[in-house]
């Protein structure tokens, strides 16, 4: 009977064995932090509380996301942002808010300073969109008046482009999260425009 034993097992034991012997791959981290460059500032009167922004559909995964030609969605497991990408947005939103000057304080959740506004949305694009040769991202966002009630003001949808510098090839990692980065910038300019009016 030990005899009989020992033939099966070693069988599972050879089996084992023969597992492929892939090479260890690091993943690569990205930072998502667009600057607003030097130029027009505001006339900071108001304040602005921005509360979290959410993740849209799909943007919860950290990893880098490539739109191939045939519409299909490509996520690289070897390449992601270093935080998820609607956190790294609204740290942008609020350095970018505060570098502009449109508002004398840029709140956060939990402060005790009533605002004059409130900006709430979130990321709902942010993607290498390779058969367009550029990258896109998009924020949709509520803008609550709270000076006499929360009164709805607007809402808006900031969008922004930049160009692969792959082209219609597929993008490094390097080249993806460049052009994220900076479609992203470009969204975020897109709404201080829209925000000047209410200053």
């Amino acid at each position: 009977m030990m005899h009989r034993r020992l033939l099966l097992v070693v069988p599972l034991l050879a089996g084992c064995s023969v597992l492929p012997d892939r090479p260890y791959v690091e993943t690569r981290r990205f930072p998502l932090e667009p600057r607003r460059p030097p130029g027009a500032e505001g006339a900071a009167r108001r304040s602005l509380l921005v509360r979290t922004i959410r993740a849209g559909a799909g943007m919860e995964t950290r990893n880098l996301r490539t739109i191939r030609p045939d519409g299909t969605e490509n996520l690289d497991f070897y390449a992601e942002w270093a935080a998820p990408p609607a956190e790294a947005a609204e740290q942008a939103l609020r350095r970018w808010l505060i570098d502009a000057r449109l508002f004398a304080a840029i709140l956060a959740p939990g402060s005790r300073v009533t605002p004059d506004y409130v900006l709430e949305g979130e990321i709902t694009q942010l993607a290498a969109v390779q058969g367009e040769g550029r990258a896109r991202a998009e924020l949709t966002l509520l803008l609550v008046d709270e000076r006499n009630g929360s009164r709805l003001v607007g809402q808006m949808v900031s969008s922004g482009t930049a160009p692969l510098a792959s082209g219609t090839a597929a993008p490094t990692p390097d080249q993806a999260a460049e052009a994220m980065g900076a479609a992203l910038g470009s969204a975020l300019s897109s709404l201080e425009q829209a925000l000047r009016r209410f200053t």
